[in-house]
C-alpha cells in the first residue's frame, strides 16, 4: 500500500472545506432571493448561476432515477410514463392525492397508445421480455389506482417504486446498440459496452452497485475488469470521512495503482465525462478546463453512494484502481452545486446497501466483489492466464 497520500479527492481538505462553505452559503442565497422577491424588488436569479449555486428546487437524487435518465433512449412517450410515475413521489410529499391519480391516468393512457410502438423498437429476441415488462407495468398501474383512494403513503411509494423498476427494464430493452465509438487512442483499454451489476461484500455487509458503461465505458470497464480479476479481494477501505467519502482500491506494496500484466506498466485511464446532450464523453480534461462551466454531466454527483474514480489532483488522467463513494446527503448538497461534477469520473451508483455504506470505516475490508450480471458487455478484459503471470513481475512505482 502506497504511502503517497495524494490520490483521491480533496486531499489536504481544501475541497472539503469548499463543499462545506457551499453548503452553508447556498441556503443563505436562496433565502435572500426569496426575500427580494417577497419585497417586490423584482430580482430573478438566472436558471443557472456561475458555479451552479442556484439550482432546481426539485433535483433528481434517486440513484435508480438517475440511471434511467442516463439511458440512451430518445422515445418521448416512454419518458412520459417515467416522468409521470416519478412525479408521484414529489406529489406524495405534498399529499396531493388528486395529482397522484392524474399521474397514474396519464401513464395508463400513454401505455395504451404507444405499447406497440415500443415493441416495434425492440429486437425480436427481446420481444418476449418486453411484453412481460409491459404487462407488469399495466398491472402495476391498475393496482396503484386502487391504492390511491386509501391514501396509504407507504403502499403508494412501494407500488410506484416497483413500476419504475419495470419501466427501467423496458427502457433498457429499447437500447438497440452501443451509442458511440470509443476513440482509437483508448480502444485497447477494457470497456463496458452496456451496464453491469456487482455486489461488494464487506465485513460490515453487502453493497450492490450498477455500473454504467453507456456513459462511462472505459471507467466502468476498467473497474469491472479489476473485479473480474479479483483485484479488490481483501483490500481495505483506506479512507472514510463522515458526510464526505469512502475510498478503496489501494493495492498492497509500494504501488498505489494497478499493474497491467500485459504491459508490465501501471494502467491508467483517461478522465471520462459524458455531458448531457453530447453524443460521446469528453476525454482527458475536466469540464472546467474545457470551458464548459455550466454543462451538466449525464452521471452527476447527485445521490448518496455515487461511485467515481479517485485520481491525483494535478493529473486528470491518473486514475487506475482506486475508487470512492460520495457520502454527502442530497438534501444538504443539492444537485448542481457540488465541486466534483465534471472533475471526477462517475461510473455508477449504489442501489442497495446504504445502511452498510454508512457504517464503513477506514480499515474495514472488501471481502469479495462479484459480478451479478453484465459481464457479457465487458470487452478487452485481461485474460486470466496473463493475470497469473503477473505474479512474477516486479512492482513498479508510479510516477506523478
Amino acid at each position: 500500500m502506497s504511502t503517497d497520500n495524494k490520490r483521491g479527492i480533496g486531499k489536504g481538505q481544501p475541497q472539503r472545506y469548499q463543499f462545506l462553505i457551499t453548503r452553508l452559503i447556498t441556503p443563505c442565497l436562496t433565502a435572500l432571493t426569496l426575500s427580494l422577491l417577497i419585497l417586490g424588488l423584482g430580482w430573478h436569479p438566472p436558471a443557472q448561476a456561475a458555479g451552479g449555486l442556484l439550482v432546481s428546487s426539485n433535483p433528481v437524487t434517486d440513484p435508480k432515477a438517475l440511471l434511467r435518465l442516463a439511458l440512451p433512449v430518445n422515445d418521448p412517450h416512454i419518458r412520459q410514463i417515467q416522468s409521470s410515475i416519478e412525479d408521484i413521489r414529489y406529489q406524495l410529499r405534498l399529499k396531493r392525492w388528486r395529482s397522484i391519480a392524474g399521474d397514474v391516468k396519464t401513464a395508463q393512457r400513454t401505455l395504451e397508445r404507444h405499447r406497440q410502438d415500443w415493441l416495434d423498437q425492440i429486437d425480436p429476441g427481446d420481444q418476449a421480455a418486453a411484453v412481460t415488462q409491459l404487462n407488469a407495468i399495466s398491472t402495476g398501474l391498475t393496482d396503484l389506482a386502487t391504492i390511491i383512494p386509501n391514501r396509504d403513503k407507504i403502499a403508494v411509494f412501494v407500488a410506484q417504486d416497483a413500476i419504475l423498476d419495470q419501466v427501467g427494464e423496458l427502457e433498457a430493452l429499447m437500447v438497440q446498440k452501443f451509442p458511440f465509438a470509443i476513440p482509437a487512442e483508448y480502444a485497447q483499454l477494457p470497456q463496458l459496452l452496456g451496464r453491469a451489476t456487482v455486489k461488494i461484500t464487506t465485513n460490515k455487509g453487502d453493497l450492490t452497485l450498477i455500473l454504467d458503461g453507456y456513459n462511462a465505458p472505459i471507467t466502468a470497464g476498467n473497474f469491472l475488469d479489476l473485479v473480474q480479476q479479483g483485484f479488490y479481494t481483501q483490500l481495505p477501505f483506506t479512507r472514510a470521512e463522515e458526510s464526505y467519502v469512502v475510498q478503496a482500491g489501494d493495492p498492497p506494496g509500494d504501488a498505489d495503482s494497478y499493474l497491467d500484466p500485459r504491459t508490465g506498466q501501471t494502467r491508467r485511464i483517461p478522465l471520462e465525462i459524458k455531458v448531457q446532450g453530447d453524443e460521446q464523453p469528453l476525454y482527458g480534461t475536466t469540464l472546467e478546463t474545457a470551458g464548459r462551466y455550466l454543462d451538466k454531466p449525464t452521471l452527476p454527483f447527485a445521490a448518496y453512494g455515487t461511485l467515481a474514480m479517485a485520481r491525483t489532483e494535478s493529473d486528470p488522467n491518473s486514475a487506475s484502481s482506486q475508487f470512492f463513494f460520495l457520502l454527502f446527503e442530497p438534501e444538504l448538497t443539492p444537485a448542481g452545486i457540488n465541486l466534483l461534477d465534471g472533475r471526477y469520473a462517475v461510473f455508477g451508483y449504489l442501489i442497495d446497501g446504504k445502511a452498510v455504506l454508512e457504517k464503513i470505516r477506514a480499515g474495514d475490508k472488501i471481502q469479495t466483489i462479484k459480478i451479478i450480471n453484465g459481464s457479457e458487455y465487458l470487452v478487452n478484459a485481461t485474460p486470466a492466464n496473463v493475470n497469473q503471470a503477473a505474479l512474477e513481475l516486479p512492482i513498479l512505482n508510479p510516477q506523478f
